[in-house]
């Protein structure tokens, strides 16, 4: 017989177990007891990290999508924006036929809705974030030095993202 028979006979007979046989037994299911105690530590721990690398990667995954979907929108308005500009000229300069005032209208939605802005306007504070300098205008008031006197071609940003900055001319007092 085993020791694992040998203790379930004494148990069922209702015997203590004999001598030194006692302490051993004991002893050997304390060890496997720890052992047990050990191999399920391990197994949390193996679990827990599963579950934590999981949890990153749904963020990953969220964070990546959320980005390419932005990477699209800029692309797509980048695309789009050249075809724009020209309606937008053509409407300041009386040019556009009322069927193109209609498609023009659509674009600003669209843009709108993807969440393209204008940047600069005259008289804002010139920063090279969002605006590229091409000229200077010399101006008397001190208070319009580094302000922007004309936008000569509108510059546009997506989400406060600039994709393209606005060419500008800007006032500076000699």
């Amino acid at each position: 017989m085993n020791d694992e028979q040998d203790i379930e006979l004494e148990a069922e007979n209702n015997e203590p177990p004999k001598g030194g046989d006692a302490e051993k037994k004991v002893a050997k299911l304390r060890a496997e007891l720890e052992h047990v105690k050990a191999e399920k530590q391990e197994n949390l721990d193996g679990w827990q990290r599963a579950k934590a690398d999981y949890v990153n990667l749904l963020k990953r995954i969220g964070n990546e999508t959320k980005a390419a979907e932005e990477k699209g929108k800029v692309k797509a308005v980048k695309t789009l924006l050249p075809a724009f500009d020209a309606l937008e000229r053509a409407k300041e300069h009386g040019e556009v036929p009322e069927g193109f005032l209609a498609i023009a209208k659509q674009l600003e939605g669209a843009f709108a809705a993807l969440g393209l802005e204008a940047v600069g306007e005259e008289g804002e504070p010139f920063d090279p974030a969002q605006h590229e300098a091409l000229a200077q205008d010399m101006v008397e008031e001190e208070e319009r030095d580094g302000t922007i006197t004309a936008v000569l071609e509108k510059g546009w940003r997506v989400n406060g993202s600039v994709i393209r900055p606005a060419k500008v001319r800007v006032a500076y007092s000699g």
